[in-house]
């Protein structure tokens, strides 16, 4: 876990919102934000995020960020403290969208404020990091658990900004109604057996749901969706052949497979050996591949573990293609 924020502290200074349960992150109510690994790498020209390898996002300029902490879900591999994720939603007072995209933009000044008297951060470096582009809504807990996500992700885009929803597929009614730039479902079981070990669902009808949210995604034809699945050796790191049925039930445009990482709370949970290293999800990508001929692609970042299946080479979100009109608009390099 990052240590990017003041433990116990709010935005503004104050004791912790009571309607967010960690005090690592910074928090307005019920949005929090923290500041990504790969955001102040980039900001110190150290790397950049997988996800600028294989989809364009710019990392200094992209906000980790929830609309909401608690989650629905227990997955043995998450590094968060699942006792942060009482599921209890009747005593949150929600926010409107455009105070939630408000609060996240001044979250992500204020943690990267730091970086601007950093001797290693280029000032104009530094200046576009001040005017975010991009949003991960991944940060924690489960994003489809806010009532206005939709309304969110609109909000989000009438700021110019790109959205770049992950969700664990629990909500397919919600998820059908939004539309991000790209948006991401977490499949970390090939069949219900592994899914009920590994995921721990706190509701009974979450994989039913999550079938169902495949062909929610199905149906998509402007939404770039995205496959994801955290492996974990010994637990789902098994049967390619009934991820990629699974997987194709979707009908994609692209399928992550990452390595859990040995990090924070699921240390009490998993051993060290659970952690894939990037040759085995390299392989098990491919041996999946093998049965979704139409995915000639396999790209890897190794300083991720993770691997892309892909029907194209051609990966990154059109409009964040260099030259576009996306970055004409651009406040800092725009007109």
């Amino acid at each position: 876990m990052s240590d990017s924020a003041d433990p116990g502290s709010s935005a503004d200074g104050d004791d912790a919102p009571a309607q967010v349960s960690s005090p690592d992150y910074h928090s307005e109510n019920h949005t929090a934000a923290q500041t990504c690994g790969w955001t102040a790498n980039a900001l110190r020209g150290e790397g950049c995020c997988y996800k600028k390898v294989y989809y364009g996002i710019e990392s200094h300029r992209c906000i980790q960020m929830t609309p909401v902490v608690k989650c629905n879900e227990r997955c043995v591999f998450c590094w968060r403290d699942h006792r942060g994720h009482a599921y209890e939603l009747g005593d949150v007072e929600w926010d409107d969208p455009e105070a939630v995209v408000d609060a996240s933009i001044r979250l992500q000044k204020k943690l990267l404020s730091g970086f601007g008297g950093n001797d290693e951060v280029p000032r104009e470096v530094f200046e576009e990091a001040m005017e975010p582009r991009h949003v991960a809504i991944s940060l924690d807990g489960e994003p489809t658990l806010y009532p206005y996500l939709p309304e969110l992700i609109e909000a989000f885009h009438d700021r110019d900004i790109t959205t770049f929803l992950v969700s664990n597929g629990t909500r397919p009614e919600v998820l059908r109604d939004c539309d991000p730039t790209q948006l991401y479902v977490s499949v970390d079981a090939p069949e219900r057996h592994t899914f009920d070990r590994v995921v721990k669902a706190v509701e009974d009808d979450a994989w039913d749901r999550l079938l169902e949210t495949m062909h929610v995604l199905s149906e998509k034809e402007e939404t770039r969706t995205v496959l994801r699945t955290t492996l974990v050796d010994g637990e789902n790191m098994h049967h390619p052949d009934w991820y990629a049925g699974f997987y194709q039930q979707a009908d994609p445009d692209f399928v992550e497979l990452k390595a859990y990482m040995h990090v924070g709370h699921s240390q009490g949970r998993l051993d060290r050996s659970s952690m894939p290293d990037h040759e085995e999800v390299v392989a098990f990508a491919e041996r999946v591949g093998e049965y979704m001929p139409e995915f000639t692609e396999v790209k890897g970042v190794p300083s991720s573990r993770v691997a892309l299946l892909s029907k194209t080479t051609d990966t990154w979100v059109p409009k964040l293609e260099k030259d576009s009109e996306f970055w004409e608009r651009d406040p800092m390099t725009g007109d």
